[in-house]
């Protein structure tokens, strides 16, 4: 992987990869000016990488067409080809690589589950990229509890404050592999709440989808309900919400009147829905707002396969403060 990617340095062409002094930027910003305590182990470090990564997307090829759109894993490799506190770690980057991606799954994860007041309904966004559907949930950060977490996610996603609606000890819980998901169970939501996400290029549509047609359309098919979308991230929650269902009666009874599909309430750029393009053109990066919340070393172990020596890097970051 280190040897796939070179910077061009004949004029920008349409996909050019970026210039040295955007790379010198990204790496300064993202990697050297962030408190000492986000530079003490190697994940987090990675986490910073996909930062940097967030936000020349977001904002570099966004105002510059003619820059290349990179994926991760070739954002990773360019900037430690090409910043100097990890050139030494070049010739590991496959190893650092595997086992970012690794770790990333085993971070805990908290949402929430939140249904209309006939509770027919629930809350589902789609991610940027895919067809996939979930609810609204997210990455623990460093040293924040899991409804807080939950919180900050569902407001981020959909622009919705659960606070007040959220109660810490209504939740379904289910360990995926080595990664532990809670959703909040937050009930009676009026379905003519505005949802919008707060961050751009992370969530592409929310809608009300019915629960009585997320179900699976057969045994082999488990992620897929009726209505066609796809669900890996909700049919497992599934059972335990509708036990839920049925042992708390809704605020308001069902209606014959209600909508029998699912209904967008907010759709990305280029959609016909409301001021949903406008909306998306305001909205900070996601990077931008995941610079407040970086995730925390959750796992007991580190890294596998590489050791990160962080002693480069701070004598780096010494030297920037005391010139």
């Amino acid at each position: 992987m280190s040897g796939g990617l070179h910077r061009s340095s004949s004029a920008p062409s349409k996909n050019a990869l970026p210039p040295q002094e955007l790379l010198d930027d990204l790496c300064s910003r993202f990697v050297l000016n962030v408190p000492k305590e986000d530079q003490q182990s190697f994940e987090r470090i990675l986490f910073l990488v996909e930062y940097a990564h967030w936000f020349y997307e977001d904002n570099s090829v966004e105002k510059n067409p003619s820059l290349k759109s990179l994926t991760l894993k070739e954002f990773t490799s360019l900037l430690f080809n090409n910043c100097d506190v990890l050139k030494p770690y070049v010739a590991h980057i496959d190893d650092i690589f595997k086992d970012f991606t690794s770790y990333k799954v085993r971070v805990p994860v908290t949402g929430a589950i939140i249904l209309d007041e006939t509770y027919e309904r629930c809350l589902l966004v789609k991610g940027w990229k895919g067809s996939s559907w979930s609810f609204p949930r997210g990455k623990k950060s460093k040293d924040e509890e899991d409804h807080k977490c939950a919180i900050r996610e569902v407001l981020e996603e959909t622009g919705f404050d659960v606070s007040k609606l959220l109660n810490k000890d209504e939740y379904i819980e289910m360990i995926f592999g080595q990664q532990r998901v809670r959703l909040y169970i937050v009930a009676g939501v009026k379905d003519d709440t505005a949802f919008a996400p707060l961050t751009k290029k992370e969530i592409s549509e929310i809608a009300w989808q019915r629960i009585d047609e997320l179900r699976p359309t057969n045994d082999d098919v488990i992620s897929r309900g009726i209505t066609g979308l796809k669900l890996y991230m909700v049919a497992p929650f599934l059972a335990s919400l509708r036990s839920w269902i049925s042992v708390h009666p809704p605020p308001v009874a069902p209606r014959s009147d209600n909508p029998r599909k699912g209904i967008t309430v907010w759709k990305a750029k280029n959609s016909s829905i409301g001021n949903s393009s406008i909306a998306a053109e305001n909205q900070p990066s996601k990077a931008v707002a995941d610079m407040y919340h970086p995730p925390d070393t959750f796992p007991v172990r580190s890294f596998l396969n590489f050791r990160f020596d962080t002693g480069p890097i701070l004598q780096a970051v010494d030297a920037a403060f005391s010139t």
